[in-house]
């Protein structure tokens, strides 16, 4: 697995920033800047420390698939660490076999740094080799939605 890390600056406080990249207060802030990777993009479940979260969407034939994940972290307004541990697929959640070997124990980490009124967000995620090129195009991308959703 490989560490790729994503930065973006964001003229607004850290946790409007913490808030509208989870969706805390309006679940469609988190589905705005998530829609660069799936257009149906949303999360079930809660942020809470230790809490299952399911990030999940829909493929062109309506399939539901995505990410079973735990929230290893969550100081607010400061760092979000999620665990991926599984596959949605369908109504399946798959925790075990060769597909989610390759990514166990994969993170997914946001940290907020505040200065002088403005966000730095930095991105860690662990990927395999064959999704690296299509995150290394998308994060971007959501990172530019998510400054614009905060700056508005």
């Amino acid at each position: 697995m490989q560490k790729l890390t994503f930065q973006k600056e964001i003229d607004a406080p850290a946790q409007k920033v913490y808030e509208t990249m989870l969706g805390l207060q309006d679940k469609s802030t988190y589905e705005y800047w998530a829609a660069t990777f799936n257009s149906t993009s949303t999360y079930e479940g809660s942020w809470g420390k230790g809490s299952k979260i399911l990030f999940v969407g829909c493929d062109e034939n309506g399939k539901r698939g995505g990410m079973v994940s735990e929230v290893d972290e969550n100081q607010p307004g400061k760092l979000v660490s999620v665990r991926h541990f599984g596959f949605v697929d369908g109504d399946e959640e798959i925790t075990t076999g060769e597909q989610v070997e390759k990514w166990a124990g994969g993170y997914e980490i946001y940290h907020f740094e505040e200065h002088n009124g403005k966000t730095t967000v930095i991105v860690e995620l662990d990927t395999i080799d064959e999704f690296k090129a299509y995150f290394e195009d998308k994060y971007p991308q959501a990172m530019d939605k998510l400054k614009e959703a905060c700056e508005k």
